[in-house]
């Protein structure tokens, strides 16, 4: 019996990994601009309901069967809330106070959370001692950029911060929620599905805390919820999944450290904002926590000291 080859980043995964990173840190430049017109629980519904006919086209045109049960499309309604529709809206609310670059750092501890939700309910993902750290650290560099005004004065731009980080949670708890009711199913109708289910919760949400989405709106928030909707969403998980059949998913977690730098560098050229320093230290810290917790870089040391 031979042993599988390793997935690994070749040219075009690496390309298309930066471009996946460039799209979705694209998503909280998008996001900063549509706040301008558009509350955040509409911007949420507007980013997946109106990706769902590219998506729609691609599993079309895929051949890609639609399921017919009705215990599936209950686990894409679940997918859509844990995956869509609580994430976004939090992290479009936590904009309202806090910039598009600190919110795509605080964002960056998705992965670390991720592995120790993974550890604590899924009996093939343990959790050890590299994933308590790597999450450890990642609370040290949450910590560090809030401050310990933090723990005193509870204001928006500390509950945005909090927001942003319930967010993260709420995406750790998608991946185990994908991979234990949605395993059987094609990727991509994963995705075409959770877009659905996240659109049916969002409609009823949006009429009655924002009412009717207004149509009056200038060009650049039109252009921002379009981007959003086709290249921060739709494109997205398409990269996605290209990425992770050619490269693995320890591969593809990387775009976690990648989509900070790309959305920083739109928000401070485009929309004038700047990081303060303490923001930068803890984007390093959460990086070492992000290192610690997928392990390669420390292995890769290892064996060059070793040698």
């Amino acid at each position: 019996m031979t042993k599988p080859t390793p997935l690994t980043l070749d040219f075009s995964s690496t390309i298309m990994l930066l471009l996946l990173a460039a799209v979705w840190g694209g998503s909280f430049f998008f996001g900063e601009i549509a706040l301008r017109e558009v509350p955040p629980l509409t911007i949420a519904l507007y980013r997946v309901m109106w990706a769902l006919p590219i998506l729609a086209l691609i599993v079309l045109f895929k051949g890609i069967s639609v399921p017919r049960s009705p215990k599936v499309w209950g686990a894409y309604l679940v997918m859509g809330a844990l995956n869509n529709a609580i994430p976004f809206s939090l992290i479009f609310w936590g904009q309202t106070q806090i910039e598009s670059g600190l919110a795509s750092i605080l964002n960056g501890t998705t992965a670390m959370f991720a592995a120790v939700v993974a550890g604590l309910l899924l009996r093939d993902e343990p959790l050890t001692a590299k994933k308590i750290t790597g999450a450890a650290l990642g609370i040290a560099g949450v910590a560090f950029i809030m401050g310990p005004s933090a723990l005193t004065d509870f204001n928006p731009s500390n509950l945005a911060q909090l927001a942003i980080l319930g967010a993260t949670l709420s995406y750790s708890f998608a991946g185990v929620w994908g991979k234990t009711a949605l395993a059987g199913q094609p990727p991509l109708m994963n995705a075409f599905g959770m877009l659905i289910g996240s659109t049916l919760l969002m409609i009823p949400i949006v009429l009655v805390f924002d009412g009717p989405p207004k149509l009056s709106l200038s060009a650049s928030v039109w252009g921002a919820l379009i981007g959003m909707a086709t290249l921060s969403t739709a494109l997205a998980y398409v990269l996605y999944f290209a990425i992770l059949v050619r490269a693995g998913a320890a591969n593809l977690l990387l775009v976690t450290l990648l989509i900070p730098p790309f959305a920083i560098g739109l928000g401070v050229l485009f929309l004038g904002e700047q990081m303060g320093l303490e923001a930068w230290i803890g984007f390093a810290i959460i990086g070492l926590g992000f290192a610690v917790t997928d392990g390669r870089l420390f292995s890769f040391i290892f064996r060059r000291t070793s040698t």
